[in-house]
């Protein structure tokens, strides 16, 4: 699970990040959105570790994230935007590699890359160096990376760049199925179709601030009585 508590995150005078508290509990399939520069992608490099918070408190699976970091980053993965690769690598290269900080066993390791090579159907690319992928072929080598060590937290920023129609639907279906077996998915997305459709709850930040948090219910129940659309909602909601 993921908690965090009055985080708030300032670059000189400008407030980021402004005191916001939240959390999603184990299994939970958390949507975040908001306009750009709402303080979307700060919150989730927060959460991961890659950026320390002005103030406030982190917990991932019960662990203090900002005094524990490397303890809590051993039950979860990230998956950014703008996929990181070292070129040189091969696609399978990358995964050992991976894995090893992880430290999982070799045996093991070739066992999940087996299995996630079929997953993903990366078979054709996953010998040839990194250097030769496409945006997408980079981002289902880096999803399958995030699960290699069958993470108990998923933190994820903008997930379907890049795919194509069906690498889009092998992911999420890969995403809602970890979220039923257990696994906490916390998900940013400009895509309002693809947070309608994965997320059980959404929250939506503006200004830093987390100005509302949505079941599924609560989204239906508005479409029900207005046009239809979510879209009108979120719209409504950022003003």
């Amino acid at each position: 699970m993921i908690k965090l508590e009055n985080l708030t995150k300032k670059f000189g005078d400008f407030v980021a990040v402004d005191n916001l508290s939240l959390e999603v509990k184990p299994g939970e399939f958390f949507g975040f959105l908001g306009p750009n520069g709402a303080g979307k992608t700060t919150t989730i490099k927060m959460i991961a570790g890659l950026i320390q918070p002005t103030s406030g408190k982190i917990f991932i699976c019960g662990i203090d994230a900002l005094k524990e970091p490397e303890k809590a980053k051993s039950y979860l993965s990230y998956i950014p935007d703008q996929p990181y690769m070292y070129d040189k690598l091969t696609g399978r290269e990358f995964l050992y590699f991976v894995g090893g900080l992880f430290k999982m066993e070799k045996e093991k390791i070739k066992e999940k890359i087996d299995l996630l090579v079929e997953h993903f159907e990366i078979g054709k690319w996953i010998d040839k160096k990194v250097e030769e992928y496409s945006q997408g072929m980079k981002q289902r080598v880096i999803i399958a990376s995030a699960l290699l060590h069958e993470p108990r937290v998923i933190v994820i920023d903008e997930p379907m760049i890049g795919l194509d129609p069906r690498s889009a639907k092998i992911v999420k279906d890969t995403l809602k199925q970890k979220s039923k077996e257990g696994t906490t998915i916390f998900m940013s997305t400009h895509s309002l179709e693809v947070a309608e459709e994965l997320c059980d709850t959404i929250g939506i930040i503006k200004d830093g601030k987390l100005i509302a948090k949505l079941e599924a219910k609560d989204i239906e129940e508005f479409k029900r009585s207005h046009d239809g659309k979510f879209e009108s909602m979120f719209i409504e909601l950022i003003k």
